[in-house]
C-alpha cells in the first residue's frame, strides 16, 4: 500500500467535508463546491493560478449550451405538441406510466433533463387527474425515466460529459455524441420495461393536491368579512386599516355589490357593506375582527371561479430545487409588493399546511396556490424558480417554429455525432443560432442556465483533478488492488457501479462524477486494463439517483405535487437499480471489453 502524503491528508479531508455538506443540505451544492475549491486552494494543493481552470472544461461550457439550446426548444412547442399525445394514452396505469416515460426518455436524452420533466409533468397531473389515478403512480417513474433518457446520449446529463472530457484529459480522445448509447439505450429500454409492467406498482399510492378535482379546497382558508354600515374604518384605506388593526390577514378579494375586484389595492377605500375576502389564520382573523369591528358573512360562495374574475388567474407551482426561495418565508420574498401576486395555500407531501403562510419557510417541491395576473404570475415563475403544474394560461415558452428549432438541433447533433466539430464548439454554435432566430429571447439566456450546476462543476473539477495529481487516487486504487487475488476485474467493476450509485443517491450526481472518475481510471490502470468499462460504470452510477429525493433535481420536483415521501423512493428505486446492475455490466462488458 503507498504511503499517505500531506497533500493526500487536505485533499481527503476536503472530499469528506464536501460529502457530509453535500449529504446534510444546509448550504447549497454549488456553494459547498466552491468551499472545497478554497480550501484546497489556500493549503496548496491546487496552485493559485489553476484554480478556475475547472470552468474553462468542455464539459462546462457544453452543459450551459445545452440548457440554452433546450429553452429554444421549449419555447418553440416542441415538446408540449408532442405531450398532447399523451392525453389519448387511455385509463390504465400500465398504458399511463409507459406512455408517459416513454416519451420523457427520449427528450431527456437530447435536452436537459429537468426540462424534459418540467413539461410533461403538468400532462402527468392532468391525465392523474382525469383518470382518477394517484398522482404518486405516474409522476415518481416520470422523475425515473428523465434520468434514464440522460444515459443515452453525451448531451444527456452532466456526468456523461463529465467522464468524455476526463477520458479526453488523460487518453487525448473524448467520446463522441452516440458512444453511450448502446449500453445506454440498452439501460434506458430495461428500466422502461421494468417500470411500465412491474415497477409502478411498487410505488406508494399517495395522492397529491394533483390529483385532487381541485388542486386545493378554497373554502378551508378562505373568509368572508363584512363592513358595517356604522364602521369607524368606511372609506379608509386597505392599508390604513391593516395598519391600525395589526392585521396579519390578506385581502386576497373586494366584493361590491356586483363589482369584484381581485388582489385590491392597498390604498382601495373601504365602503359601508363591501365584503372583503381574506385570507388568515383562525387566531389572527379573530383578532382582526375584534379591532376592525368587521362581521363574519356567510352569503357569498368562494369557488375557483370568483376567485379568478377578470384577468386575474389562480395557478399551482412547484418550488424547483435551485429556487433562491428555499428557506425563504413570504415576508422575506414579499410576494405582494414585488409581484402584485397573494399566496393562498401551500402544500407538502401532498398535505395542506395549516400554519401561517408569513412563517412557512418553502422547501424544494412545495407546492403553493397563488392567486394574480397572467403577467405577474408569469413573471414570478420565472424570477422565483417555480413551475407552473396547471395549464391555466401560464405556460414557459410558447409554440413559435417548431421546424426551424428542430433543424437547427438536429444539425448540431449530427456534425458532433460526425466528428466534424467538438462537441461544445457546435452546440455553443447551435444555442446562439437559437438567440439570433429569437428561438430563445436575450433575456432568457442567462436565464435557462443552471447556474449552481455550472459553478459545481467549474469548482469541483479541480478537486477531483486534486486527488488525482496528490496521488490520492491511486492510493484508494491501490487499496482496491490489494484484494484482486479475490476479486476479477469484472466483480470490481461491479463494485465500482454499485459504489456510484450510492453515491449519486446522497449526492449531486455531477459531483459523484467528478469524485469517481480519478479513482475508476486508476483502478483500471492498476489492473492492467481497458479504462472505459470503468469510466462507464462511473456514466451509468452516476445517472441511477433512485433512492431519495435528493440525489437529482427530478426526483425533488415531483415529490410536492405526488404527495411523496423521503421513504417512497427506494420501493421502487431499489428494484430499479437492481435491474440497472443486472443489465449493465453485461452490455458494459459486450461493448467495452476488459
Amino acid at each position: 500500500m503507498l504511503p499517505v502524503t500531506s497533500d493526500q491528508i487536505i485533499v481527503f479531508g476536503t472530499l469528506i467535508f464536501a460529502l457530509i455538506f453535500f449529504i446534510n443540505g444546509r448550504w447549497r451544492y454549488d456553494i459547498v463546491s466552491l468551499m472545497a475549491l478554497f480550501i484546497v486552494t489556500i493549503l496548496g494543493v491546487v496552485p493559485w493560478d489553476q484554480a478556475f481552470l475547472g470552468f474553462a472544461n468542455p464539459a462546462v461550457i457544453t452543459v450551459a449550451a445545452v440548457l440554452v439550446i433546450s429553452r429554444g426548444l421549449q419555447n418553440a412547442g416542441v415538446v408540449e405538441l408532442i405531450a398532447s399525445w399523451l392525453m389519448k394514452a387511455g385509463t390504465r396505469p400500465t398504458a399511463q406510466v409507459a406512455a408517459n416515460i416513454g416519451l420523457v426518455i427520449p427528450f431527456s436524452a437530447f435536452m436537459n433533463n429537468v426540462g424534459a420533466l418540467a413539461l410533461l409533468m403538468p400532462v402527468g397531473i392532468k391525465m392523474a387527474k382525469k383518470t382518477m389515478v394517484p398522482a404518486s403512480i405516474l409522476l415518481l417513474p416520470l422523475a425515473f425515466g428523465s434520468q434514464l433518457g440522460g444515459l443515452i446520449t453525451l448531451i444527456g446529463t452532466p456526468p456523461n460529459l463529465i467522464i468524455s472530457a476526463y477520458r479526453a484529459e488523460h487518453t487525448g480522445i473524448a467520446y463522441t455524441m452516440f458512444d453511450f448509447s448502446p449500453v445506454g439505450a440498452g439501460v434506458a429500454l430495461a428500466g422502461f420495461l421494468f417500470i411500465s409492467i412491474i415497477g409502478w406498482r411498487l410505488v406508494p399510492k399517495r395522492s397529491g393536491p394533483g390529483s385532487k378535482d381541485d388542486f386545493f379546497n378554497i373554502k378551508d382558508y378562505l373568509t368572508e368579512i363584512r363592513v358595517l354600515e356604522n364602521s369607524k374604518f368606511a372609506d379608509k384605506s386597505l392599508r390604513d386599516i391593516i395598519k391600525a388593526t395589526d392585521g396579519k390577514v390578506t385581502i386576497v378579494q373586494l366584493v361590491r355589490g356586483t363589482f369584484i375586484r381581485p388582489v385590491p389595492y392597498m390604498y382601495e377605500k373601504i365602503k359601508p357593506g363591501d365584503i372583503l375576502i381574506v385570507q388568515a389564520a383562525l387566531e389572527d382573523l379573530k383578532q382582526f375582527l375584534d379591532a376592525s369591528g368587521f362581521v363574519l358573512e356567510e352569503k357569498v360562495e368562494i369557488n375557483r371561479e370568483t376567485m379568478e374574475s377578470g384577468d386575474v388567474n389562480l395557478a399551482e407551482v412547484t418550488i424547483r430545487p435551485d429556487s433562491y426561495t428555499i428557506g425563504m418565508n413570504v415576508r422575506e420574498i414579499n410576494l405582494r409588493a414585488s409581484f402584485g401576486v397573494n399566496l393562498l395555500a401551500v402544500a407538502r407531501q401532498g398535505v395542506l399546511l395549516k400554519e401561517r403562510l408569513n412563517n412557512i419557510r418553502f422547501q424544494a417541491g412545495d407546492v403553493l396556490l397563488i392567486q394574480g395576473t397572467e403577467g405577474t404570475l408569469k413573471e414570478m415563475v420565472k424570477v422565483l424558480g417555480c413551475l407552473p403544474l396547471a395549464e391555466r394560461g401560464l405556460k414557459i415558452g410558447r409554440p413559435k417554429r417548431v421546424i426551424l428549432s428542430v433543424s437547427i438541433f438536429a444539425i448540431a447533433i449530427t456534425i458532433a455525432a460526425l466528428g466534424l466539430v467538438p462537441t461544445q464548439i457546435i452546440l455553443s454554435i447551435a444555442a446562439v443560432c437559437m438567440v439570433l432566430t429569437s428561438l430563445v429571447q436575450s433575456r432568457e439566456i442567462y436565464e435557462s442556465i443552471d447556474w449552481p450546476v455550472i459553478i459545481l462543476l467549474g469548482a469541483f473539477i479541480p478537486v477531483g483533478q486534486a486527488m488525482e495529481s496528490s496521488g490520492g487516487a491511486k492510493l484508494l486504487a491501490s487499496s482496491l488492488l490489494s484484494f484482486q487475488h479475490l476479486l476479477s476485474p469484472a466483480l470490481i467493476l461491479v463494485f465500482i457501479l454499485v459504489v456510484t450509485m450510492l453515491l449519486s443517491s446522497l449526492i449531486n450526481n455531477a459531483a459523484t462524477a467528478v469524485l469517481m472518475a480519478p479513482i475508476s481510471f486508476s483502478i483500471a490502470t492498476g489492473l492492467g486494463v481497458s479504462v472505459d468499462p470503468f469510466l462507464m460504470a462511473v456514466v451509468i452510477g452516476s445517472s441511477s439517483a433512485y433512492l431519495t429525493p435528493v440525489g437529482h433535481q427530478s426526483n425533488a420536483l415531483v415529490m410536492g405535487p405526488a404527495g411523496l415521501r423521503f421513504g417512497d423512493y427506494w420501493k421502487l428505486g431499489l428494484p430499479l437499480e437492481i435491474v440497472i446492475l443486472v443489465v449493465s455490466i453485461p452490455l458494459i462488458l459486450y461493448f467495452w471489453p476488459l
